[in-house]
């Protein structure tokens, strides 16, 4: 099709240019969202980094209490002791907003537990076995934080990934195209009012 055979319209243009305005918009605000996002997770992953060292320590004390607390009353007594518990953590899931994001919120009770909680007796146990048991009941705690906070970490990322390649979509798809769109529509436009012009002055002067 020739140039000459496209003749467009002006409410055409003014869509292209309402539709201009609307992607810079979203543009923007995408790119405020994106700006956002990063920032929200890097306060995460220094939490993050917090959290792995401590459950790290907390992991190698839990195996050491472990083994402590087997050489003292050995496997059997160690096992005797782990049975006599009646009360297991209690984990409930909840949710929570970052910039839009759903992200989980851990909520544990029971982890914790008192001496005369953990089921198993004052009398017939030493020292070793509460040492061990407090220790792995640290373990775990750390270990819901840290699949908290790895899960949260994991769903940031995500959505920054997401909104990126809408913000890149925008900048060097979108935006250039319908900026292409409305320049050549323009001059078309102004092309054929030239052409009309220049016909109506021959009709002029063939009339004079």
């Amino acid at each position: 099709m020739a140039l000459r055979d496209i003749k467009p319209t002006r409410s055409e243009l003014i869509n292209l240019k309402r539709r201009i305005a609307l992607s810079e918009r979203g543009y923007k605000i995408l790119k405020m969202k994106r700006d956002g996002l990063i920032i929200e997770f890097f306060k995460v992953l220094e939490t993050a980094k917090d959290s792995q060292s401590g459950l790290l320590e907390k992991y190698l004390r839990a195996g050491q209490m472990m083994a402590f607390a087997e050489t003292v009353e050995g496997a059997i007594g160690v096992k005797s002791a782990a049975f006599s518990v009646q009360e297991v953590p209690d984990i409930r899931l909840a949710s929570k907003n970052i910039m839009g994001v759903v992200v989980p919120e851990i909520e544990s009770s029971k982890v914790k537990k008192s001496l005369i909680d953990r089921g198993y007796g004052l009398l017939g146990t030493t020292s070793a076995i509460d040492e061990a048991a407090s220790a792995y009941e640290d373990l775990v705690e750390a270990i819901i934080e840290s699949a908290e906070i790895e899960t949260t970490m994991k769903k940031l990322l995500d959505e920054i990934e997401s909104t990126k390649r809408r913000v890149n979509a925008l900048e060097f798809k979108v935006i250039p195209e319908l900026t292409e769109a409305r320049d050549f529509i323009k001059m078309r436009l102004d092309e054929m009012e030239r052409e009309e012009l220049f016909r109506l002055k021959k009709i002029k002067a063939r009339n004079t």
